[in-house]
């Protein structure tokens, strides 16, 4: 029998919530070996239920709002459903954008703003996965991480909240100079150039403090939010119009939910890439290579609409000025057939795209889809995308 080293045996079983690739590099041939034959959930978190079963625990790291708890806790039942013998728990914090509340997100001057701190526990090994809003991961993610699962998108759109005092109105039959609240720039451009005879202003804080803000005081005849969030909260009722995308496209990656995981981590991968949803997964893989070549963030208004219709993947990109004065709006389109039937020796199993490693679909779909939103953006930026949003951007820096 193998005799793997003693210290090193000793120090992998107390971390136990150590990965097994990581370990794998971290110990000699034997004790790897040693280890793997001695227990079979040697490497990860574990935990001795009543009937002296042991089971793996999974700990999902999340923001502490209502709204990503709601949202962790639907991945959670999608995990459980499909491994029932492993315990997950959720770990809950907070992030850099939970705290900073008087500010307009696009004011901060900071990346990754509801994501750092969650992605620092990763790093510690403190979770296993985090769940986050699509929306609110950036085009590139730190080394060692990736998108493992993009889930089936909920309805993308933008939604207008009224004041109680406007129910059964619209934006356009609300009078002119009414306030509408948006913390988004791209929001804001749009509709102002939709709906000049509006005024808008920010508004910070989670689903919840800003409806508190829209029907407590007088300041704003409605807000906007996006409609996968109240629907999400249960608070469809609340929603008095769907922005349509003439009126106002969305965000890239809004309404997707994603699960951000170790890059190193082949198990977990394994484990959540089951949650995959080939058509979300494609048409965000071409609205975040768009973002992605464009050089676009929450500082400059970029806004997009995809469809999948007969096998074909259409992607609508636009970029505005800060007033929505000026705009470049395209639409281009792909085949990615093969993402339906592809055959398993198709599937890219370790190639990550825009930040997203998509087992089980295939990889040339996957390379369609980028490749259409880069190319979009290289037609943007040939008719002269740059010039709009570096003003945007200088414009948004001095307010």
């Amino acid at each position: 029998m193998m005799e793997g080293r003693p210290e090193e045996y000793m120090r992998v079983r107390r971390a136990g919530h150590t990965s097994r690739a990581s370990v794998r590099d971290d110990v000699s041939e034997d004790t790897f070996v040693l280890l793997q034959m001695s227990f079979k959930f040697a490497l990860f978190r574990s935990v001795q239920d009543g009937s002296g079963e042991v089971r793996r625990v999974i700990q999902i790291g999340t923001r502490k709002s209502q709204l990503a708890r709601i949202q962790t806790d639907s991945v959670a039942e999608k995990l459980k459903e499909l491994y029932p013998d492993v315990r997950l728990e959720i770990v809950a914090m907070s992030t850099t954008g939970d705290k900073i509340l008087d500010t307009a997100l696009s004011k901060i001057g900071e990346k990754s703003l509801f994501t750092k701190e969650l992605e620092n526990a990763l790093e510690r090994n403190e979770v296993d996965l985090v769940v986050h809003s699509l929306k609110d991961l950036p085009t590139t993610l730190p080394p060692g991480f990736t998108i493992g699962a993009v889930l089936k998108r909920e309805n993308p759109h933008d939604a207008v909240v009224l004041h109680p005092k406007n129910a059964g109105k619209s934006l356009d039959a609300l009078p002119a100079n009414s306030v509408i609240g948006t913390s988004s720039l791209r929001r804001a451009a749009q509709l102002k150039k939709r709906f000049p005879h509006l005024d808008f202003k920010d508004i910070r804080g989670n689903l919840n403090t800003r409806l508190k803000k829209l029907d407590e005081k007088e300041d704003f005849a409605a807000i906007i939010l996006a409609a996968a969030g109240l629907r999400r909260m249960g608070w469809e009722n609340r929603i008095s119009q769907i922005l349509e995308p003439d009126d106002c496209m969305y965000a890239v990656g809004q309404g997707a939910l994603a699960v951000e995981v170790r890059a190193r981590d082949a198990d977990i991968l394994e484990m959540v890439s089951v949650l995959h949803d080939p058509d979300t997964v494609l048409r965000c893989i071409a609205e975040r290579a768009f973002l992605k070549h464009l050089e676009g963030g929450c500082s400059v208004p970029v806004a997009v609409h995809t469809v999948v219709k007969d096998s074909q993947l259409y992607l609508t990109g636009a970029v505005y000025s800060l007033d929505g004065s000026d705009s470049l709006k395209e639409t281009m389109q792909t085949s990615i057939a093969a993402a339906a039937d592809g055959s398993p020796d198709e599937v890219d199993e370790c190639v990550q795209r825009v930040g997203v490693t998509a087992r089980k679909i295939p990889g040339e779909a996957q390379d369609k889809a980028e490749r259409l939103g880069v190319d979009l953006a290289k037609l943007l930026l040939s008719k002269g995308a740059k010039e709009i949003l570096t003003v945007a951007r200088q414009l948004n820096d001095a307010r």
